[in-house]
Order: structure tokens, then C-alpha cells, then sequence
């Protein structure tokens, strides 16, 4: 399931067919982490963990760098 998964996420970021909740955006601004990195990461990222009976439905954590090596985990729903 994880590579199903990491590829439907890819197509999403690949396609812009994603947004962010308040949330990720307040962590990436504490974070000093832009949109680019987050693409990155996720394009080349492997899923980690599956949640799925999370709170606000299913979830994933995905681990991956950026081209710069900078590594970053991004949960996806």
C-alpha cells in the first residue's frame, strides 16, 4: 500500500492538486520551509507510517530530502 500511496501523492503535488491546512502553514513559516522543499520531498519522499483511522480521516507521514539534502516529514490526508 505505502507505494500506491507515495505515487497518488506524487501525481496530487505533480498535478497542483493539493493545499494546506492552517497548520502546515503556520509549522513551515516557524520552519523557514517553502512550497519548493515540500514538493521536492514529497517527489522523491518514501511513506513512513499510515494512519488510517486518523481524527480527521486517513493519513500518512512521508519522510523525504530536498535537493539540497535538507530532510523534512510531511503528514499528507
Amino acid at each position: 500500500m505505502p507505494t500506491e500511496l507515495i505515487e497518488e501523492i506524487c501525481r496530487k503535488f505533480s498535478n497542483d492538486e493539493f493545499e494546506f491546512s492552517k497548520h502546515a502553514v503556520d509549522q513551515s513559516i516557524l520552519r523557514q520551509i517553502r512550497v519548493w522543499e515540500i514538493k521536492e520531498a514529497i517527489l522523491n519522499g518514501q511513506v513512513i507510517e499510515v494512519y488510517p483511522n486518523d481524527k480527521y480521516g486517513p493519513s500518512c507521514l512521508v519522510n523525504g530530502l530536498t535537493k539540497m539534502g535538507r530532510p523534512i516529514h510531511i503528514q499528507c490526508s
